[in-house]
């Protein structure tokens, strides 16, 4: 054997560094999005819990484009590792580059829901608009990305393959995304719990709101005074 095929070239000591990227990034994000829970529950302040959040956030992004950089950069299916490093491709007919960049862009779409949470005093309307419609975007795409792995890994032809170690990664990850859609589902907030009260009824410093018995001494007076003049 050569010394060129016992030494592994610099795209794959790349692919072994982006691979620990990856695999560093989530870790971290996910403990930061578990943190920012914990502390939430302890009812530490919610803009550093947001901050959290967002940093977990950061992470995961890190990871889903280290994911994509592993796809572009290894072997396909009867198609060689490129000769060159690249930090993009567009190979749509390839179910684990569908599965790499839809994953990344659930993460993107996340970040703006983490971005969105850092805004006070939202009405409901305006926080399903801004915080939970992408949150409910990207758990979607984090399901389908793992639904595209599950079936990549088995070539499409098998979709169970209990003895795959590879199998069980993207398994486990696909229950996550389900946590995740539950979650975001269960975080819908309702316009019936958070209505502002009517316009008519509402007190302002302007115009405070009627005290009923105020305007029955201001009756009492009124007719004092007629029966004084009478």
């Amino acid at each position: 054997m050569s010394a060129s095929a016992q030494t592994p070239g610099p795209s794959s000591r790349r692919s072994a560094l982006v691979n620990a990227v990856a695999a560093t990034a989530f870790l971290i994000g996910g403990s930061l999005f578990a943190l920012g829970a914990a502390l939430a529950q302890a009812g530490v302040n919610p803009t550093a819990c947001a901050t959290i959040y967002l940093l977990g956030g950061v992470f995961f992004s890190t990871g889903g484009y280290a994911s994509v950089l592993q796809v572009v950069n290894e072997p396909g299916e009867g198609v060689a590792a490129p000769a060159r490093w690249r930090w993009w491709s567009r190979e749509p007919r390839r179910l684990q580059w569908l599965s790499a960049v839809v994953l990344f862009a659930g993460t993107i779409v996340f970040a703006i829901n983490l971005v969105d949470s850092f805004i006070a005093e939202l009405s409901p309307a305006a926080a399903n608009r801004l915080v939970w419609s992408p949150d409910m975007v990207g758990c979607a795409l984090f399901l389908v990305s793992g639904h595209l792995a599950l079936v990549g890994i088995g070539g499409g032809r098998r979709f169970w393959r209990r003895r795959d170690l590879g199998w069980w990664i993207i398994a486990v990850n696909q229950i996550g995304s389900i946590l995740f859609m539950v979650s975001a589902v269960a975080s819908f907030v309702s316009p019936a719990d958070g209505d502002d009260p009517p316009a008519e009824v509402a007190a302002t410093p302007e115009a405070p709101a009627a005290d009923p018995d105020q305007g029955e001494m201001a009756g009492d007076e009124e007719e004092r005074a007629a029966d004084d003049v009478g």
